[in-house]
């Protein structure tokens, strides 16, 4: 079963502002799913209307084989969520909101194990509102691990943290996803994402325009890709220019190196030379996340747009 499942959800804001445009999306059960896109793409949006928190112009959502607005408060009792934009204002110490957290879920959890998990094991007596801001991403992200959720939401989670708070975070979100738990993923800080998501989908303006895992997405990009193919001895005319999207062939000593105009080209290129000459070593640059990621989104939004839909994440 699916733990998030949209079927043409969609979102407006009066007239003339589309948050989230029949959105088709599948997340199954122990999956991490990264939920990318700029500023106004429409991921906190779409977070939303899978907690109820607003409801959707058309479509629908289910979360964990629930309906997101018939049974929201089941849904809200099986799942973690750190959101974006939180705050510790509260007069309470950091292990006062865990307990909070333990006991609106009805859970058994020890708020320090919590807290020891996060890296707040000697910090929990302390004023929350005193905290650093990577020490205050690291309780949130203990409240929202509060009664082992069978599904995690993160909203930027990584915002304010330090290396080993990141690390710390990597961590326990693939100690999570093995023993079952479904993490849903949303940032825009690409490196955390390709280093603990199974598959991506990318956001813009509203729409869905990307749904895959990050090397299937490179796999897949229309932008130019580079391999260099070293022989035994050097290598000769092997016709490898007039390979289909081939654009540039030069030879140093005994390597190759080939520029292409997408990466599926080379493995085609792997294959003529291996047939042709002795390969020892192949080494391929691969496309930048971030260049993935501007060509899918097209740069994303103009930072400086007066566009209402600016504010729309």
């Amino acid at each position: 079963m699916p733990s998030i499942e949209t079927t043409g959800l969609t979102k407006r804001f009066g007239d003339d502002v589309v948050a989230v445009d029949d959105l088709d999306l599948t997340v199954e059960e122990g999956e991490v799913f990264g939920f990318l896109g700029p500023n106004g793409a429409g991921k906190s949006t779409t977070i939303n209307l899978l907690l109820d928190f607003i409801r959707p112009t058309s479509g629908t959502a289910r979360v964990l084989g629930l309906d997101a607005q018939d049974d929201p408060a089941a849904i809200r009792r099986r799942v973690g969520v750190l959101p974006e934009g939180y705050g510790f204002a509260d007069p309470l110490v950091g292990r006062e909101y865990v307990e909070w957290a333990v006991e609106t879920k009805d859970a058994d959890d020890a708020p320090s194990d919590l807290l020891e998990l996060v890296g707040l094991g000697d910090a929990g007596e302390r004023m929350a509102a005193d905290y650093s801001k990577g020490m205050q991403g690291r309780l949130a992200f203990a409240m929202a691990l509060a009664g082992d959720p069978d599904l995690l939401i993160l909203d930027e989670p990584s915002t304010g943290l330090d290396p080993n708070g990141i690390q710390n975070m990597r961590e326990v979100v693939r100690e999570r996803a093995e023993n079952g738990t479904t993490v849903f993923f949303s940032s825009h800080i690409l490196s955390e994402v390709e280093a603990v998501c199974d598959r991506v989908g990318v956001m813009k303006e509203g729409e869905l325009v990307a749904l895959d895992s990050i090397e299937d997405l490179r796999e897949n990009a229309t932008g130019g890709a580079t391999i260099h193919v070293e022989c035994a001895s050097p290598p000769g005319d092997l016709g490898v220019a007039g390979l289909p999207g081939v654009t540039g062939v030069t030879v140093e000593g005994r390597t190759l190196t080939v520029e292409c105009a997408a990466p599926s080209a080379k493995v085609d290129v792997v294959t003529h030379v291996a047939e042709r000459a002795d390969v020892r070593d192949i080494l391929s640059d691969t496309v930048s996340l971030e260049t993935l990621f501007n060509e899918l989104t097209e740069g994303g939004r103009d930072a400086t747009t007066a566009d209402p839909a600016e504010a729309v994440r």
